[in-house]
């Protein structure tokens, strides 16, 4: 019994064992997901491939990898290639193959290749990209680097053997890219210039923006992205691209007095950094490793578009225009002087603010290049003829407005032109002529008639007078 019962409880343990050894074998040979391959980019194989370990080696993938859906490229030469589903983290400054620190101006060089040609499309400049890469980080130091029985952590890129190999469009595609690192290496200086002219508000004008290397040249084909404050900036797109002396011009609208232009690049560091991979054994990233933001900011000054003034002078009756009325411009508090566009006060020879004169049929005066906005009046100085009585020194006619910018104000001052007297005084004073402003009278060779025929009228009955006396009639 006992040992019945023993083997009972022995059978379901083992089948207990069974199952749980067979649930832990299910979770280890999981096939690895479709990600997991390696994915080559853009480049070439060359063949045959270098030989280390002891073993010849049918081929060498020269050119990026895709990792994580994005182009990269790696060092340290015959490391495993990384599979695309290959973790990274972020490492330290990038060294060769065998630890040592890289020369300043190779760091550099290698900056920034990654920079202009890290995201290649091209098979050549992939390959060469990757070549170089490879010849400055793991050159051999002597021959027996190059020894093919040592293993693959220390063996050596063989660089003009891999050069041999490659077609020849990734061989001139080398040379380019190195004459190209050499020329336009950083560190570079970037730099925003405004017009050095005042701008107006409103209205474009060319800001520029340049990008040196190291030895101080322009560097040509370098996006930029541009941003303002207190200004548009652009035109559909705010971003440009420096041409070949390094330099590139674009618009910018000022909206206020102190327009100012922010510009942002990617530029190559002084010395790239690595990704180094979770997984051992694995090639080191350094795709994104020789890049960092570089700025550069300039302000201008800007004012406001200048206005003007058109006074017109008229009859407050017929509304026609008076011409050679003198009138003084001033600020809007009838006493001090209004701006010019330069920011200078608007006076005369009298030190006293500027007077205009109304001409032609319209009685029009215009004032042109005014400070703006600015409250302006407009005041008579004297009147003109035949309306001295509407006239009041103490309280002269007068407009006021506002000037604004890029615009015309147009005032208009109105006068009275003098009353004809209801009395017309002749004589001794008291003895009233006429009744009426418009009083019609008869004309002066007519009234000398009348006179001569009312004397004669006179004479003759007194003549008949003298006769009837003498008569006795």
């Amino acid at each position: 019994m006992l040992r019945r019962g023993f083997t009972r409880r022995a059978a379901v343990a083992v089948r207990l064992l069974v199952a749980v050894a067979l649930a832990s074998f299910s979770l280890v040979v999981v096939a690895p997901a479709a990600s997991a391959e390696v994915k080559e980019g853009n480049g070439h194989t060359t063949t045959p491939g270098q030989p280390y370990g002891g073993q010849d080696r049918e081929s060498d993938w020269l050119g990026s990898y895709v990792v994580g859906g994005k182009q990269v490229f790696c060092v340290q030469f015959a490391l495993k290639a990384p599979n695309s589903g290959e973790q990274y983290r972020p490492g330290d400054e990038l060294l060769t193959k065998w630890g040592e620190k890289i020369p300043e101006d190779t760091a550099a060089n290698i900056s920034y290749l990654l920079l202009r040609y890290g995201d290649t499309q091209n098979a050549d400049e992939a390959a060469a990209l990757a070549h170089l890469l490879h010849s400055w980080t793991a050159a051999p130091r002597t021959p027996a680097d190059l020894d093919r029985n040592l293993p693959f952590d220390r063996i050596a890129y063989n660089v003009d053997g891999q050069f041999a190999k490659l077609p020849q469009g990734a061989k001139d595609a080398v040379e380019r890219l190195r004459a190209d690192a050499n020329a336009n290496r950083g560190p570079w200086t970037a730099e925003v210039t405004a017009p050095e002219q005042e701008q107006t508000i409103g209205e474009a004008g060319e800001w520029s923006v340049s990008v040196t290397n190291a030895a101080g040249k322009g560097v040509p084909g370098v996006p930029v992205t541009l941003s303002a404050e207190g200004a548009q900036v652009g035109g559909e797109r705010a971003d440009v691209t420096t041409g070949e002396d390094g330099t590139a011009t674009f618009p910018v609208t000022p909206q206020a007095e102190e327009p100012s232009v922010t510009a942002t690049m990617s530029a190559p560091a002084a010395r790239p950094y690595v990704q180094d991979p979770v997984t051992a054994n694995t090639q080191r990233v350094v795709s994104t490793g020789g890049e960092q933001e570089l700025t550069a900011s300039a302000t201008g000054t800007a004012k406001n578009a200048p206005g003007g003034v058109e006074v017109t002078k008229v009859d407050a009756e017929s509304d026609k225009g008076i011409a050679g009325v003198p009138l003084r411009i001033t600020a809007g508090d009838k006493e001090s002087a209004a701006k010019g566009d330069d920011g200078k006060p608007l006076v005369g020879e009298d030190g006293k603010p500027a007077v205009v004169t109304t001409e032609g049929d319209g009685g029009a005066a215009t004032v042109d290049e005014l400070s703006a906005p600015q409250r302006i009046c407009v005041i008579e100085v004297s009147p003109p003829n035949g309306y001295a009585d509407a006239f009041d020194p103490d309280n002269p006619p007068s407009a006021c407005g506002k000037v604004q910018p890029g615009g015309t104000l147009e005032l208009t001052i109105s006068n009275k032109a003098d009353q004809v007297p209801t009395v017309i005084p002749a004589g001794e004073q008291g003895q009233p002529m006429a009744q009426s402003p418009t009083t019609t009278s008869t004309p002066t060779g007519a009234l000398v008639g009348m006179g001569g025929l009312a004397l004669a009228v006179a004479v003759a009955s007194g003549l008949l007078v003298r006769r009837r006396q003498l008569s006795g009639d």
